[in-house]
């Protein structure tokens, strides 16, 4: 689905005491291969550059140095701009900046009509997008009248309207509160194992990353850690030198092991935790 090969990217910034542009390198030789139908999650301190690897997932910014190709299409090229966005949909932070229209369903017609599809077609879109992410019953509510989690689904729901291959989540949780986070992650995790939906999450919730199939760990720009959620935090003291945190279980776990019980080392979830503490007894 996407495919990068010596990506890397600068920043330029204006320095008003030299008059000049200076440069500030974002991305540094990435090289990573994302296959359709996968859930990744993608990990980092603030400025490690993982933000501004997903904007290239989505032509939203052009490598300085090296390839990156969507589902074959290499960014680049400005005659396949139409091609990639249309492959790749992009949901952020804040669900109003992306809600433009007074009612829920009319929002999400947006986009397929834009796209040039006809008015059936963009009917069967709207309800099952919709339904896709449980919103049915708020078709004709006013965006304004939602939640924070609710008003993020009908984002997500925007983008499915387009019928994208991948999804790309910027922080899609940061400003909600726990149910909403939980309403938004169960739904893209659903709509990857349900309608194979390639999931690209870029989080700062390690609890929204053990749910991904492959974390990526990006720092200073360039990738630090790439495996699996249960493999990676098992590292918990490599993740935390790359100020991040680990899931709580495993860090209870951890704190477990130093007082001397035999926990297990890769212990993510609270069923896992529950699981363990049955075995010791």
């Amino acid at each position: 689905m996407i495919k990068t090969k010596g990506l890397c990217f600068e920043y330029l910034q204006y320095n008003e005491e030299t008059a000049e542009h200076d440069k500030t390198q974002a991305l540094q030789n990435i090289d990573i291969s994302i296959e359709k139908g996968e859930f990744v999650a993608i990990l980092g301190a603030n400025g490690s550059g993982k933000s501004t690897l997903a904007k290239h997932m989505n032509a939203l910014l052009h490598p300085t140095e090296g390839t990156i190709w969507v589902d074959g299409c290499d960014t680049k090229d400005e005659s396949l701009l139409w091609d990639v966005r249309q492959s790749v949909g992009m949901v952020f932070q804040n669900p109003d900046n992306q809600i433009i229209a007074t009612i829920v369903e009319e929002d999400i017609a947006f986009g397929p009509e834009n796209l040039g599809v006809e008015p059936g077609e963009i009917r069967r879109r709207v309800d099952d997008a919709l339904e896709a992410v449980s919103m049915t019953e708020y078709a004709g509510s006013p965006p304004h009248f939602l939640s924070g989690g609710q008003k993020q689904r009908i984002s997500i729901a925007g983008v499915l309207a387009m019928k994208p291959d991948c999804i790309v989540l910027d922080e899609p949780t940061a400003m909600l509160d726990p149910k909403g986070r939980r309403e938004v992650i169960d739904t893209v995790a659903r709509l990857n194992k349900e309608e194979n939906i390639t999931v690209i999450l870029i989080t700062h919730f390690m609890d929204e990353a053990i749910k991904a199939n492959r974390v990526i760990v990006m720092d200073g720009g360039k990738v630090a850690m790439d495996d699996t959620p249960r493999r990676v935090f098992a590292q918990a003291e490599r993740v935390r030198e790359l100020w991040l945190d680990v899931p709580q279980m495993t860090e209870i776990a951890q704190g477990l092991r130093e007082l001397g019980v035999p926990m297990k080392d890769d212990i993510l979830t609270i069923d896992e935790m529950v699981g363990e503490i049955c075995r010791l007894k």
